[in-house]
Order: C-alpha cells, then structure tokens, then sequence
C-alpha cells in the first residue's frame, strides 16, 4: 500500500471514532507536552542565566572568597576563610605579568540613592566601589558622560556612576551627569552612566559605582575585596590564572599542601555549575514523561486490538486477494506511528507554547527547542512502533477463512 494510503486508513479510523481516539491520544499529548513544556521552560531560563552569568568580559576571571552555586556544606566550609584583603589585592596587581586588567572592587548593599529633588530608590541599591580596571573586567558600558581615571582614584573623588534602574528611579525625566544624589547621608556628582545590561533574574543594572579609594575612605580599608582580572590575550588566559594563582598563595601563606582559601571563577566555569544543577531536572522530568509515554503507548495497543477486531473482515479479504503478511503488518505498525505523531504534534506544539510563557512572564527572549521536539518526534515513532507490533502481528497471522467468517 501507498504510505499516503495509509495516513488515509488511520485518520479514517480517528474519525470514525473520535472521543475513543482523543481519549487515546491524550495520554500521548500529555506526555510530551510535559516533556517539550518544561524543557522549554528551562531552555528558556537557561538561556537567560547563562547570558546573566557572562558578565564577565571575554578571557577574564575573578576571585573572591565565597564561591558560587555550591551545597551549603561547601558555603559553611568557605565561611572559615579569611577575607581577600585590598593589601592582597594590590599585591597581586603589582605582580601579575600575563594581564591586560586587573580590577578591584568591593561591595555594599541594600543602598538607598536620592537626588536632591527627592526622587529616591528602595533601599535595595548595590553599592561598588571600583579602580579605573575595574570597569572593562566587569564588561561594563559607558552610556552617557564617562568614566573614572586615575585621578579620580588619586583624589578620592566623590563622585559616581549609575545603573540604568537608578537612572530610571531617580532622574526619570532628565539628564543625570552633572547632577548630585545622596548616599549615607554623603553627595556624590554623577559623572556618567552605565549602558543597560540585565540579568537572567532580577535586573542587574540597579548599582552605582564609586572610585575605590573614595569607598576604602568612607568605610575603611578593611573589606571584602574582590580580584577580578582580564588575560592580555585567549592564548596566555590559562597561564594567567595559574600565575594569579601562585601570586594569592604565597601572599596568603597557603602551604603547597592545602587546597586554595579563596574561588576563582569565570563564565565558563559559572554556566557549567549551572547546567550541572539543570541537569538533574531535565533527567527526572524525562524519566517522569517517560513512563507517561509508556502509559499512552498501552493506551495505542488497546486502540489498535480494537481496530483489528472491528476491522477483521477487511483483513479477511485483504489476504484473501493476495495481500501478505508483511503489508498487513507494515499497514497496522504504520497506523500506530501515525496516531501516537498526531498526538507528538499537539503536545509539541502546546509545549513549546506553554514553555514560552517563562519567557513572556520574565521578559525574556523565546526559543524554539528544535531539538526536544525532533526528539519528541522520534519518542512518538517509537511508541508507535513498540505498542503496534503486537496488534500488527495479530492482524498479520489472522486466517483469511476464519477472518471472512468473522461477524
């Protein structure tokens, strides 16, 4: 027979018993609907953290003291650690030879910035303060005005630089380079402002930076301080690290024998500990949808032995005409891929439609998972396959008399 033929045959059949064939298809929608939604879902999210995540400029790496995306036991553990102090970093920048950058910051949070007309922020502001390299390490912008030199640093100038949520928050209506804000009761002159950026989740453009030496000054030098440092080239990024590395033990007096006191990550290493972590979802949710497919695949046989039964007859006179066994069974196995594929349809479609929700929800970009639903597509053949080799096989060793005979 024709394949056109025989896509004719089942949705002939799906018709003529249609609350039977959607009650039997559901099993198959739900079941990848499940499987496409929350893949989606977490393509979508993932997509989103891992551009959140790169941060960072290219061949760039950072070390503080805390790591990130760790089990609390290894969060306590770090919590024994002594802080990275401004000494040590400024010891490790005066010695480091592979780097084209080497930034230095510190943070402080829960900040409220107000303007002198009275526009304010929630007290939800995270406050930096940054060298001159501090700047190009964090991937950061220049939007309007511009940023700090050497002289700011020099001077301790109170001055700063705005995110583009403060901007928003503040100065809605007009210009803020050359306007003042207050924080901590202290007036910054803002001297320009940064491009927006975003995060994956939350916003990641509601801070303000200050030179570092006006931040040590205000708040004292001993802080958390954070090293971030840019290689001079891809090629010398590795023997960078391991030169930084060197650097921070010695200056930390940590023995050759023990593991390092501080974290170094970069964007790779960051969106590999996050996709570590997704793994583990996608795995149970695909064993999860998984046995719902087996269920709707049970439902697929017992929908076919029916058909077989109700269509005994016309069997009967197939092979009474000469049909063989192997166009029954290629018949029968090829209604069964077809009804679980329109089945994979709908539940791929409504998947990949439910999954980009996320994305509408959280304002971020859509995706089109082509992978899960090409794997979607070929679960449902499969199904087909496995359930209607059964029924197929009954169909194909029927007896044409016995068939013929059949009311």
């Amino acid at each position: 027979m024709e394949f056109s033929e025989i896509i004719k045959i089942a949705l002939t059949s799906v018709r003529a018993n249609k609350l039977r064939s959607a009650l039997t298809l559901l099993g198959i929608v739900v079941g990848v609907f499940s499987i496409i939604g929350v893949m989606t879902a977490v393509q979508v999210l993932q997509n989103s953290i891992e551009t959140g995540l790169s941060a960072l400029g290219s061949h760039t790496f950072q070390i503080q003291r805390m790591p990130n995306m760790v089990s609390r036991r290894e969060w306590l553990k770090a919590m024994a650690r002594k802080d990275l102090t401004i000494e040590q970093g400024e010891y490790v920048r005066d010695r480091v030879t592979l780097a084209k950058y080497i930034g230095l910051e510190v943070w402080a949070s829960a900040k409220t910035v107000q303007s002198l007309s009275g526009e304010k922020t929630n007290p939800n502001v995270s406050f930096c303060g940054e060298n001159v390299d501090g700047i190009p390490t964090n991937n950061w912008t220049i939007k309007d005005g511009r940023s700090l030199n050497d002289d700011d640093m020099q001077h301790a100038r109170n001055i700063a630089i705005l995110g583009q949520d403060v901007v928003q928050k503040v100065f809605p209506r007009g210009d803020p380079v050359g306007q003042e804000v207050k924080i901590d009761g202290s007036r910054y002159t803002v001297i320009g402002t940064f491009e927006k950026s975003g995060t994956s989740m939350g916003s990641g453009d509601n801070f303000v930076v200050i030179p570092l030496s006006t931040f040590l000054q205000k708040f004292g030098r001993k802080q958390d301080v954070h090293i971030m440092i840019k290689s001079a080239s891809a090629e010398v990024y590795d023997d960078c690290l391991e030169e930084t590395r060197s650097i921070l033990r010695t200056v930390r007096k940590v023995s050759p024998a023990e593991e390092d006191d501080f974290y170094v990550f970069s964007n790779d290493s960051m969106i590999e500990t996050f996709n570590g972590f997704t793994k583990y979802v996608k795995l149970g949710v695909g064993f999860i949808s998984f046995v719902s497919l087996i269920a709707a695949g049970i439902g697929i046989m017992n929908i076919m032995l029916v058909s077989v039964t109700e269509r005994t007859k016309e069997i009967g006179i197939r092979k009474a005409i000469g049909a063989q066994k192997r166009s029954i069974l290629g018949q029968f196995i090829s209604e069964a891929i077809v009804l679980c594929q329109l089945g994979g349809i709908v539940g791929i479609a409504l998947g990949i439609l439910a999954g980009n929700l996320t994305a509408l929800l959280f304002d971020f970009p859509a995706v089109m998972p082509w992978d899960w639903a090409f794997i979607g597509f070929a679960l449902c053949a499969f199904i087909g396959i496995v359930f209607g080799v059964y029924p197929a096989w009954k169909a194909a060793n029927l007896d044409p008399i016995e068939a013929l005979r059949y009311e």
